[in-house]
């Protein structure tokens, strides 16, 4: 049972230490397209004030742009960007519903606030993905002139409409009435995703076929935690890509990648996620990922800063590109319902077989018990009925351990009497086990079982949507730390404030330890120290879950009140020390025949034995 700990708090702490990395690297000096569209707004004030002598509207009415004449490309550059004939106008349109508020604006055609109408963040304030300029979305293309040119840079001409139930928001940059490049919205009624159209009309010979048109779609997270280093562990770029295969840029560092084939990308923001899906999947993406947190840093605004960079196809001169937007919360719940577009993928159940048991078992089980039952009643109940259906595992380590600790004294003898000679020593102990019936691996067996389970939860409680800010006893969210006091100061690794449930669970953990390790493990040579151990885990568990999730924290509580409970009722009912030592006198008494494996082992022990007395003479 002890390695079981060793295992997964080794794991704990190494996602903790590396999950916390520091890096701060951010430019914000401007481009050479930035200041060409500055020099471009002014020159739009000069192609106003002329939109004021009715004569030049007319011509400009009655004739096309022409892209090659110098002059009119210096009057519609800016805003309007070569393509518009009526002035640019400032100003914003409202897509909402029931759960999802976004505001477009006219300048770039883009989406500037989304905010959800039914979460709050840890302060009360409401749940923002995009506000303030933290996210830009935008094409970039060139001109048959060889100019390049950004949408972002661009007013478009909004258009609302309705298609059933179905709001309809069509932002258009105009070239002519029937040349345009179009952005379409459509919202559907209590719903957080919204089709995305980006498309283009009448645009061949204005665009230059021959270079690409490169979609770029940045954000920075937004802080939505009490903790912003904890909800960074859990903020991650994560996309689909080659045949539905799913992977994630790095948690703590800066990093890259290059990608084919891609379907969606996530910016997760730990419980709340925006994701750009598209229905033929992009070629290529170059994704990028900057931690913007210092650990420091308590009162930091933002999590991480994403990029993507993707090209558009062109067909015939023109591109159209069928995609939806995902701006809602990180819930199996939710994600559930788009099962074709595969979202669901873009939580963190963990890897393989558990993330496995993440989804399929622990999550559904635990939504179940919440529908009736208190949020950390459930947790509890969850823990007790785990526990019982591992307690034959648990009996099966117990068991071993009390078949070591009777041969102990044996071994102690053996220790002794080859005292001088480690080799010889690990002979005979290994004979005396194999006389017994008895294996020093026996034991860690159960606890490798048990792995799956233990990774599983520790992925559950902190990525679980149903405990985010919900209260048990002094713990007002289950899915952050729980606070009894303040500190005046930070401590490394440790945090400003101290969390109770960690310290009961650290309590547990070593009380456990001391009724497994400290009393019933024989020190082997080339083993570790077990006392050390059993001082090491409870220390482990009381530093680093510290900021966890307070619902994990109470988890290992009840879980190890739980198995100290089951290991008196094994030690003190079930199982009797003297049927085991009869039981291993009478295996000792039995003629033993040697597995390949136990005579392969044998041979090579007497070989490195003989070798050891020939090199002494």
């Amino acid at each position: 049972m002890e390695e079981k700990k060793l295992d997964i708090n080794t794991i704990i702490g190494f996602v903790l230490i590396f999950g916390i990395l520091i890096f701060w690297f951010y430019q914000n000096q401007p481009t050479p397209e930035e200041l060409a569209a500055e020099k471009a707004k002014q020159e739009q004030v000069e192609a106003e004030k002329q939109a004021a002598n009715p004569v030049v509207e007319e011509e400009k009415a009655a004739a096309p742009l022409n892209m090659q004449d110098s002059t009119a490309v210096a009057n519609y550059q800016g805003s309007i960007g070569a393509f518009g004939f009526t002035a640019p106008q400032e100003g914003t349109t409202v897509l909402e519903n029931n759960l999802l508020y976004l505001e477009i604006s006219n300048k770039g055609g883009q989406i500037v606030e989304a905010r959800m109408k039914q979460f709050k963040t840890y302060d009360s304030v409401p749940v923002y993905l995009v506000k303030e300029g933290n996210a830009n979305f935008e094409l970039n293309f060139s001109t048959s002139d060889n100019r390049v040119l950004s949408t972002e840079q661009l007013y478009f001409e909004p258009s609302v409409s309705k298609n059933g139930d179905n709001q309809v928001v069509s932002m258009k940059a105009k070239v002519a009435n029937d040349k345009f490049l179009e952005y379409r919205y459509e919202m559907k009624p209590d719903d957080y995703l919204v089709d995305f159209t980006v498309r283009s009309q009448g645009l061949n010979g204005v665009v230059n076929g021959s270079q690409p048109i490169s979609l770029k779609w940045n954000l920075k997270g937004i802080r939505h935690n009490k903790s912003i280093q904890y909800e960074n562990r859990y903020t991650r770029l994560t996309y689909n890509h080659e045949d539905d295969k799913i992977s994630k840029l790095s948690e703590g560092s800066d990093d890259e990648e290059t990608e084919e084939d891609v379907k969606w990308l996530s910016y997760r923001q730990h419980f709340f996620s925006s994701i750009l899906v598209t229905k033929e999947n992009f070629a290529t993406a170059e994704l990028t990922s900057k931690n913007l947190v210092e650990e420091e840093d308590k009162a930091a605004g933002f999590t991480k800063e994403y990029t993507s960079v993707v090209p558009l196809k062109l067909a015939g001169g023109e591109f159209s590109q069928n995609m939806h937007w995902y701006y809602g919360p990180t819930d199996v719940a939710v994600l559930d319902q788009y099962e074709d577009l595969g979202l669901v993928d873009s939580i963190p159940f963990g890897w393989g077989i558990f993330g496995w048991i993440n989804r399929y078992i622990f999550t559904p089980f635990y939504t179940f018990l919440s529908s009736f039952l208190p949020f950390g009643i459930a947790i509890v109940v969850m823990t007790i009925l785990v526990r019982l259906a591992m307690s034959p595992v648990t009996y099966k380590s117990y068991l071993s351990q009390a078949k070591m600790k009777v041969l102990k004294p044996e071994i102690t003898e053996l220790g002794e009497k080859f005292k001088d000679n480690a080799m010889k020593k690990q002979q005979e102990t290994m004979k005396l086990y194999n006389k017994a019936g008895v294996s020093p691996m026996s034991g860690c067996v159960p606890a490798l079982l048990q792995m799956p389970i233990f990774y599983a939860l520790f992925m559950f409680f902190p990525t679980s949507f149903a405990l985010r800010q919900k209260s048990f006893l002094w713990a007002e969210d289950l899915s952050s730390y729980d606070t009894i006091a303040q500190l005046p100061f930070n401590i490394p690794f440790y945090g400003d404030h101290i969390s109770l449930f960690p310290i009961l669970a650290s309590v547990a953990i070593f009380f456990y330890m001391m009724m497994t390790t400290g009393q019933n493990m024989p020190s082997q040579p080339g083993m570790p120290n077990m006392k050390f151990i059993m001082y090491l885990m409870p220390f482990m568990m009381l530093i680093f879950f510290n900021n966890y999730a307070s619902g994990l924290s109470l988890y290992y509580f009840v879980s190890n009140l739980i198995t100290i409970g089951i290991m008196l009722v094994i030690k003190n009912f079930i199982i009797d020390n003297d049927k085991i030592h009869a039981q291993i006198q009478e295996n000792k008494a039995k003629p033993k025949k040697e597995s390949k494996f136990q005579r392969k082992m044998r041979e090579m022990m007497d070989q490195a034995e003989q070798q050891k007395k020939l090199g002494k003479r």
